[in-house]
């Protein structure tokens, strides 16, 4: 089962991934479950509304992103959590993305997400 579990959030996120690389708004809230918790670089959102309004004022993120070190776990059927790496060209920091995604009746939703990005830490 957690197999079963771990590859449908890994194609969930992967999903989730080629948003935030397009900047498509609403594929990326459409991601997220309706009361979920944000925590960003130097943000923070709570709800569709509060991630929608940020994620339309944000410039679309540098290009070339690229994931490390990807770990899904899965805890039962419906939980399951996603740490990962990421960083971009010409940048040695490797920022630190983690999100707890619940298998709501409308399929896999992100109901906790948290982003950071440590200063001066080469990766």
């Amino acid at each position: 089962m957690d197999a079963d579990v771990i590859a449908e959030v890994g194609t969930a996120f992967e999903a989730y991934e080629k948003a935030l690389i397009r900047n498509d708004v609403d594929a990326i809230i459409g991601f997220f479950a309706g009361d979920a918790v944000r925590y960003g670089l130097a943000d923070m959102q709570v709800g569709l509304e509060e991630q929608r309004r940020w994620r339309l004022a944000q410039p679309p993120l540098p290009p070339g992103r690229r994931l490390k070190d990807t770990i899904i776990q899965a805890y039962g059927p419906d939980v399951a959590v996603v740490n990962t790496l990421f960083g971009y060209p010409g940048s040695e920091v490797l920022g630190r993305q983690s999100q707890t995604w619940v298998r709501l009746p409308e399929g896999w939703r992100i109901v906790a997400a948290h982003v950071s990005e440590p200063r001066g830490q080469p990766a």
